[in-house]
């Protein structure tokens, strides 16, 4: 059990639309794959969080802090 990664999986699940996908198809996998090692406990707590509150959030953060999901480069950047 780790309060470390929970914290990690809780900000994924916020900034990474991707993985906050896969996450509520397969959570095990999911965070096993992104090196994160829940209990059984957390895994549940987390996977019982409603994936829309977890997107509206997500959508009110600054894009900046979140993991850009299409392959264009931003304005400016090469």
């Amino acid at each position: 059990m780790s309060q470390l990664a929970v914290e990690r999986t809780l900000g994924k699940l916020l900034t990474d639309d991707s993985f906050r996908e896969r996450f509520f198809t397969s959570p095990r996998e999911t965070v096993w794959t992104a090196g994160l090692r829940l209990s059984d406990i957390e895994l549940a707590a987390l996977s019982g969080l409603s994936r829309s509150a977890l997107r509206s959030f997500s959508a009110s953060l600054d894009p900046r802090i979140c993991l850009a999901t299409d392959s264009s480069p931003e304005e400016g950047q090469p």
